[in-house]
């Protein structure tokens, strides 16, 4: 700034170095144009790699956290709270939809599918006996919503199905898992998990 108000030799000598500084920093930008091209090009392929690297470390996140536990698990008795663990565990799984069939439903069923996701429908098919009385899903819907209860005799297993895709075959109702020897088995056929939902649909 001094060298353009100041009148001297070395002022004018100053200004005359900034120029050329400029001139040549415009050179080299003109010359080297081709080479910052191919370094953002590089630079952009890296952003892509990394965001599709990361995409697929979640997939394999996401793998590991919902083949968390074994395909069978068989629960001895007085293994209660391990049961208990397992069986949230899976129901946390669900995004949208539970299914729960088991003929023998009360308040402790309840209480357990009360760790599902928040917005997760639930569906209940139980015998027609059964001690879950509607005031009890009245309670549970005012603060977990929603919960439906139909009555059936059709079924004599229990059967725990998420999402309409996967489903479990539970060897006890879910209220007395480790109370006594039972075991929970992934249902690996997917024709066989629409065949039950198919069951059901007649219900």
């Amino acid at each position: 700034m001094l060298s353009a108000v100041l009148n001297s030799e070395t002022a004018i000598g100053v200004s005359i170095r900034i120029m050329n500084e400029f001139v040549a920093m415009r050179h080299f930008l003109a010359n080297n144009a081709a080479l910052f091209e191919r370094m953002n090009a590089v630079e952009l392929k890296q952003l892509a790699y990394q965001k599709s690297t990361d995409e697929k470390f979640d997939k394999v996140f996401r793998y590991i956290e919902d083949h968390a536990e074994s395909e069978q698990k068989v629960f001895f008795a007085g293994q209660i709270y391990d049961a208990f663990s397992l069986i949230t565990s899976i129901i946390r799984k669900a995004y949208t939809d539970i299914i729960l069939i088991d003929g023998y439903v009360d308040v402790d069923t309840l209480n357990i599918l009360a760790k599902k996701n928040a917005d997760v429908h639930v569906r209940i098919y139980t015998y027609a006996n059964t001690k879950l009385t509607s005031a009890d899903a009245a309670n549970f819907n005012a603060q977990y919503p929603s919960l439906t209860i139909k009555k059936t005799q059709l079924f004599h297993d229990r059967f725990l199905i998420l999402d309409g895709s996967t489903a479990y075959h539970i060897g006890a109702s879910i209220k007395d898992a480790g109370k006594k020897c039972f075991g929970i088995s992934l249902i690996e056929d997917p024709d066989l998990v629409t065949e039950l939902l198919n069951r059901l649909k007649n219900v």
